[in-house]
This record gives C-alpha cells, structure tokens and sequence, in this order.
C-alpha cells in the first residue's frame, strides 16, 4: 500500500500520505500514473505531509517537489531521510515570492 505521494518524474523528494515511522519500508507512487515505481527504507519518523528522500541529496543541491525547486540542502540528505527545515533552506520560486517548505 503506498504510503508516499511523488507530484513529478523530477522530483527527488516524496510526500507522506500517513505517518512514517523509523525502518518504515515506504512505496511511493507517482501522481500522474498512480503506479507504485519506489520503494524506501524511512531512516527517521516522518509526519504526515512531510517529505522523504528519494535519492541522496548533497549539501548545496536543488530539492525538487512539483517539478520544481523548492529549497536547497544545508547538509546532506540521504535516500530515506526526512526531508524539513533541520536540512534544507526554503528558496524562491515562481514569482510571487518564497514559500517555506
């Protein structure tokens, strides 16, 4: 059963659809197909709405969700890790301003 939302094929993060929990096997699915394409191991507890790691994200790399770049890494983000505040810096988007992700 999926338990991760992935918006775009670009995006290097998903979004719970329920709360995870540390060792968690999570199946994300694309939004588009609805077809189950990952399957990770969830390193810490991720609440509902938050982001997973789909891949491993360096300090200084883009973060993407909706296609589209929504913060950078502060440090770097493994492929499972919980993806917030503690380790990416919102950055703008659009123009209509920033968006605190």
């Amino acid at each position: 059963m999926p338990r991760a939302i992935i918006h775009n094929e670009n995006d290097n993060v998903a979004v719970a659809i329920n709360d995870i929990k540390r060792g968690d096997e999570v199946e994300c699915i694309y939004l588009s197909s609805g077809e189950s394409k990952v399957k990770i191991k969830a390193n810490q507890d991720i609440l509902l709405g938050h982001k997973i790691a789909l891949k491993n994200i360096m300090m200084g790399d883009i973060v993407v969700k909706y296609g589209r770049p929504i913060g950078r890494a502060v440090t770097n983000i493994s492929v499972g890790d919980h993806v917030h505040i503690h380790n990416i810096k919102s950055i703008k988007w659009g123009t209509r301003g920033s968006r605190n992700e």
